[in-house]
């Protein structure tokens, strides 16, 4: 994998979960969801990550790491809010 490849993914990666994250906040602000939802939103998320890299996924490892990393944001250590 080249460097500009990688560049782009992450790119392209923190941008989805910004997008992601912001929509979650407004969902809440606007009391479409409420914690609880956007809490469960996120723990979904993880856990279909954490099953696709249980299940050998030629990614596991990038699985793993998207669930650590959203597992991160429940705890909120990387989020704007936490849920």
């Amino acid at each position: 994998m080249t460097s500009r490849h990688i560049t782009k993914t992450s790119t392209a990666g923190s941008a989805a979960l910004s997008i992601c994250e912001s929509l979650l906040i407004a969902l809440n602000d606007l009391k479409i969801f409420d914690d609880k939802e956007a809490r469960a939103v996120l723990v979904d998320a993880a856990a279909t990550h954490s099953h696709a890299a249980a299940i050998a996924s030629p990614n596991s490892e990038e699985h793993l790491a998207i669930a650590a990393l959203i597992q991160r944001i429940i705890d909120g250590k990387n989020s704007v809010r936490k849920f």
